[in-house]
């Protein structure tokens, strides 16, 4: 052996013990290998890449020992830290000049990669390098110039995670040759099925197919159909593609379905320790007609000139314990998801519509929110305590308010009465705080017996919702105070305000209308509600209304409490649905350790906050394909008819225009607006003529003809049928009911 190699050989094992956290990889690991960090810095440190046995041989490896150390390279790969190249060498990605991404795939058979630190532009990535990925991979990027319109354009350097190993789609025979085209048009290209992988599977079904080669550069993503769901216009398909298409979780484990049936089904005597004991209470609970879990119960009585108000909320934190299969099944699943005539629960029925709801008559364990308000709407004291509680009645919005209305014989008359006299008076705090109250209208689908739409009706929101609504928003606003003041972390609901250049788009919209939004550069709620009631009578008041909404942020889930804009709270939370929401279980268990002087510890609560946002958004996005399926089948009957409209959106290929008696929203393509060069003008959301100065703005109205209902892409076209020149002011908007934001 040379000198140079015995000088080497004694100063390796030195090597590996000069690492900088050989003490904290100690605590983790019996037999602790080089860390993460020591690995990069040996790495920058040699400027050139390094295979891996070069590395092991460096670091004094031992054969026993490699394994786990080639599991840390791969983990460090996966985490976008290191990139093996062709060659099998170990580079530093950084050096590399890549960025780790996220794929967004494009129906057009484009992309974009996201950056995951957030920082820099979206990078375009052209049809040639989205041959190699799927929408939601994980990747790195290699930055190669700009484009045409001036984008940065990469290219893929290597795939660091793939994000989708099944999906759910439609599959074809061609010339013998089976294919799969995704239902998630994002995943624009198809999958070559197998020989003999479409099992059973007949042209054009509906199936699930698992990948079992990724694409490449040099070829196409091979699968073989795991299921076979039906045909695409069988009922319940459009939802049984929703499910699977957002990958949501609609079958509980097999471990949460034995639990979910050895919970007692009615309370205990040994569930009673500790609880206040409000079966006496008439307590009811006011729901929609359709609703079958009842999640809260409220009871008010007359203090002096002020009021009592008992919000009474399902117990669930006493049978889904942390960790359990049901909490574990509740968290991957974050909420109920709502379809038209079906729900996906979060917790098994056994829970969410027996022993955890509310149903009358029967004993039920629950948490309260006990409060004395003043008759300003003012909560001047509050307190939280676990009770058992039996409803005197289920009673409906509709019922409520016919009573309180036009006058009812019922026992429950007097407390509804107080009910309705204590809802007045939030109301009017609520206005003095200056909470934004927008005008919207939802609708609901009317049925036939095959599953299909039969039509669709506006819901009109009359003041039994508004009444339960603002008892719960109380109940929520002392939940967070609660937790604040006893300094205990928790998920808040947050609404953060504009950004500054939202807020700067807005002014600039505002002033072409000749409005003004008051508060100087950080407007508060208050302005933003007393420009909203300006505007209430105003004919353009839908495009108004609609920009203010756009202007704002979307509601989230998070640890860091920065209160509640549109609410107009400096500290939300949720607190009254956990049967069908997993925040709200958190703040129940989060109550409970307070009221016994413990701190309920589930994890890392931003890890947490940014999953229930995740879950939330997932179902909502199911939600609205189902939808908007539903109303593309709904619409197939009506090709050539004629109907009148409002232009609900514009985009810089048309305008959307929202049926005023159908309530179903489709696209009258750019081309059809008229013989121009017609220009999207964002600053006044308008289509404009070149050289007719036509004008198609939103909020106008429009007469269009239904010319195509497409169930593949789930879109309805229009055909203008009058077109109209840009009058001084857009028809009066439609307005029925009115819904705090969420």
């Amino acid at each position: 052996m040379s000198m140079v190699a015995k000088q080497k050989k004694a100063k390796t094992p030195m090597l590996r013990q000069q690492d900088p956290f050989l003490e904290r990889e100690k605590l983790k690991y019996p037999n602790p290998l080089p860390s993460r960090e020591f690995l990069l810095s040996i790495l920058s440190e040699q400027g050139v890449p390094l295979f891996p046995d070069e590395l092991a041989q460096m670091l004094s490896i031992k054969r026993s020992e490699r394994e786990f150390f080639d599991r840390r390279l791969g983990a460090m790969e996966r985490a976008g830290q290191i990139i093996i190249n062709r060659k099998g060498a170990v580079c530093v990605s950084h050096k590399l000049d890549l960025v780790k991404c996220k794929v967004l795939g494009h129906r057009d058979g484009y992309g974009f990669a996201v950056p995951e630190d957030g920082e820099g532009e979206d990078i375009f990535l052209p049809e040639r390098e989205m041959h190699k990925v799927l929408h939601g991979d994980r990747v790195m990027v290699r930055i190669t110039g700009t484009d045409r319109r001036g984008r940065q354009e990469g290219s893929i350097a290597e795939v660091l995670e793939r994000a989708v190993n099944q999906v759910v789609g439609r599959i074809y025979q061609e010339r013998g040759v089976w294919f799969f085209v995704a239902e998630d048009r994002r995943i624009n290209q198809d999958i070559l099925i197998e020989q003999g992988g479409e099992r059973k599977a007949r042209h054009g079904q509906v199936v699930m197919v698992e990948i079992l080669v990724q694409p490449d550069s040099h070829r196409q993503a091979i699968g073989r159909v795991l299921e076979i769901l039906g045909d695409y216009a069988d009922p319940g398909m459009e939802i049984e593609i929703a499910l699977r298409k957002h990958a949501l979780p609609h079958r509980f484990s097999q471990a949460a379905e034995a639990q979910a049936q050895k919970t007692p089904a009615k309370v205990r005597k040994i569930d009673l320790k500790d609880r206040v004991d409000l079966r006496d209470v008439p307590l009811v609970t006011i729901d929609g007609e359709t609703a079958r879990d009842f999640d809260d119960a409220v009871y008010a009585e007359r203090v002096g000139k002020g009021f009592r108000l008992v919000v009474a909320i399902a117990d669930v934190s006493h049978y889904v314990q942390p960790g359990d299969a049901l909490d574990q099944d509740a968290y991957e699943r974050g909420t109920s998801v709502y379809f038209p005539r079906r729900v996906i629960p979060m917790l098994p029925e056994a829970l969410s519509n027996g022993i955890c709801s509310l149903n009358p008559d029967v004993e039920r364990l629950c948490m309260v929110c006990d409060m004395q308000i003043n008759a300003k709407g003012q909560v001047k004291s509050y307190r939280f305590y676990p009770a058992v509680m039996r409803s005197r009645a289920r009673l409906t919005y509709t019922q409520v308010w016919e009573w309180l209305s036009k006058g009812g014989k019922t026992p429950l008359m007097d407390q509804l009465q107080t009910l309705y006299e204590l809802f007045k008076v939030l109301l009017a705090a609520r206005e003095k705080r200056g909470a934004i109250d927008f005008d919207t209208t939802e609708t609901q689908m009317i049925f036939n017996d095959d599953g299909k739409i039969d039509r669709i009706v506006p819901v009109v929101r009359n003041d039994a919702h508004r009444l339960i609504e603002e008892c719960m928003l109380a109940a929520n606003v002392c939940a967070a105070n609660f937790i604040e003041e006893h300094k205990h972390k928790c998920l808040y609901r947050v609404h953060e305000g504009p950004t500054d250049d939202r807020l700067e788009n807005l002014r600039a919209y505002l002033r072409l209308a000749g409005l003004q939004l008051g508060g100087g550069e950080r407007p508060g709620a208050k302005d933003y509600a007393a420009l909203a009631d300006k505007i209430r009578s105003r004919p353009d008041a839908l495009m108004l209304q609609t920009m203010l909404l756009r202007s704002m942020q979307q509601a989230v889930y998070t640890p860091d409490n920065a209160g509640h804009f549109g609410l107009s709270y400096e500290a939300y939370t949720h607190f009254t649905s956990p049967i069908r929401r997993y925040p709200d279980l958190l703040v129940h268990r989060t109550l409970k350790a307070i009221l016994l002087g413990e701190t309920y510890k589930p994890g890392k609560w931003a890890l947490l906050g940014e999953h229930c946002s995740m879950t939330e958004r997932r179902a909502d996005d199911a939600s609205r394909d189902v939808e908007s399926w539903l109303k593309t089948y709904y619409m197939r009957d009506k090709i050539g008819e004629v109907f009148s409209g409002k232009i609900n959106a514009v985009t810089s290929f048309g305008v959307f225009v929202l049926l005023n008696d159908v309530y179903v929203e489709g696209l009258v393509h750019i081309s059809e607006l008229g013989k121009d060069y017609f220009h999207f003008r964002k600053d006044i959301q308008a289509i404009v003529g070149e050289k007719s100065g036509m004008r198609y703005q939103l909020g106008d109205p429009l007469t269009v003809k239904v010319v195509r209902a497409d169930l593949e892409s789930a879109k309805v076209d229009f055909q203008l049928v009058r077109e109209k020149p840009k009058a001084d002011e857009p028809a009066p908007a439609r307005s029925k009911g009115r819904r705090a934001p969420r």
